[in-house]
């Protein structure tokens, strides 16, 4: 048989009809030609390629995969990206990092693509069939093959500091002083934001903002959002939630994009921890009601600690003097990059905020102050434009 017409009828098949009996009909012809399995790789890594330049990243698939598909497919995934990355020169910033995390993701899943060649060509067909159905999203950097931009400096000493305090804060029993050392970081973050932006205005190449992507994933994915919206604004950035993809699009500064995910990624393990702790004392009260218990937790936690983070930013801010109109001209310079990126949002909001006992709960953890029930607003990207 020819392979190149073997793995052309199994897509014709497979891809193009979303039923069982296609799917099956299409992992058939391919299991019957061994000769065809090369040129089933090369077509999924023309996939990969497809969807780098659609705007999607190792992390965004990984997370979809995981979420909508199976550890085999997380394990194909992992292969292809890495054998499709390979012949590159260079990657873009973060590729490496998410590159080697769905390794270590796929190296846990712990399944092969199938026992038998009829599985292992079911697990791609059904691989592939899905990433021809993302559409594409907004680019947040260069794909690889494109020109990248100069590279990023390793880590800053200030960030390292910056880490340790917040894993201090993960690790700590103490309420009071896990908020003690989150705000120390905020104020060592808010800064760090203050002196690079002062050192880049006096470079004679003007930075210019830029984006990441980081995930937010159920349960409760919608205080969640509004937890890293709130730390992004606190940081002078800018983020806009895709619900139906699971992640928000974060966009700033790369000094201050560092600076959020680092802490969005505490702030959230700090709030489920509590969460957690609060919960088993309201279980011991007889309570039943977890979910919205949990929801209106996080919701409050989030409304909170979004307070505070500004509050700490602002004062800082205040204090650079001369430095304000600098300041300035980067929020505006983000606001116009993130307008750019996405010119149409919406606005959602926050819904089952109705347990008392779980916003007050989530207030306390959130810096030890009981605080009125309210809801918030965060933006949300549509789907893919």
């Amino acid at each position: 048989m020819n392979p190149h017409a073997t793995v052309t009828r199994a897509f014709e098949a497979a891809l193009g009809n979303d039923s069982e009996d296609a799917l099956d009909t299409g992992a058939s012809l391919l299991a019957a030609d061994p000769a065809a399995d090369a040129e089933l790789d090369r077509r999924g890594r023309e996939f990969l390629t497809r969807s780098w330049r659609g705007g999607w990243q190792p992390a965004d698939l990984a997370r979809l995969v995981r979420r909508d598909l199976d550890g085999v497919h997380l394990v194909l995934l992992d292969r292809l990206a890495r054998e499709e990355t390979s012949g590159y020169e260079g990657l873009p910033h973060r590729w490496p990092e998410q590159l080697a995390e769905l390794r270590a993701e796929a190296a846990s899943a712990g399944s092969s693509p199938g026992p038998d060649r009829f599985s292992a060509a079911t697990a791609a067909l059904e691989l592939y069939r899905f990433l021809g159905t993302l559409p594409r999203v907004e680019p947040v950097g260069p794909a690889p093959g494109e020109k990248l931009p100069p590279p990023v400096a390793g880590e800053p000493k200030m960030l390292a500091r910056i880490r340790a305090l917040l894993a201090k804060a993960e690790a700590t029993p103490y309420p009071e002083e896990a908020e003690a050392l989150s705000a120390k970081a905020q104020e060592l973050m808010a800064r760090q934001g203050v002196d690079e932006a002062v050192l880049a205005a006096r470079r004679p190449a003007k930075d210019v903002p830029s984006a990441c992507r980081i995930g937010v994933d159920a349960p409760y994915e919608t205080a969640k959002a509004v937890l890293l919206d709130a730390v992004a604004r606190a940081n002078r950035c800018r983020a806009v939630w895709n619900s139906g993809y699971g992640f928000s699009t974060v966009v700033g500064f790369e000094s201050d994009l560092e600076a959020v995910e680092l802490l969005h990624t505490s702030l959230l393990v700090q709030a489920t921890t509590a969460m957690t702790r609060a919960e088993a004392a309201q279980r011991k009260g007889g309570r039943k009601r977890t979910k919205s218990f949990r929801q209106s937790f996080l919701a409050s936690y989030a409304h909170r600690i979004g307070d505070r983070l500004t509050a700490v930013s602002e004062q800082v801010a205040s204090e650079s003097g001369e430095f304000l109109p600098v300041l300035a001209a980067r929020e505006v310079a983000v606001q116009g990059r993130t307008d750019e990126l996405f010119p149409q949002t919406v606005s959602t909001r926050v819904r089952g905020v109705n347990d008392l006992a779980g916003w007050e709960e989530g207030a306390e953890a959130a810096d030890r102050a009981a605080l009125g029930p309210g809801r918030e607003r965060i933006e949300r990207g549509r789907p893919g434009r």
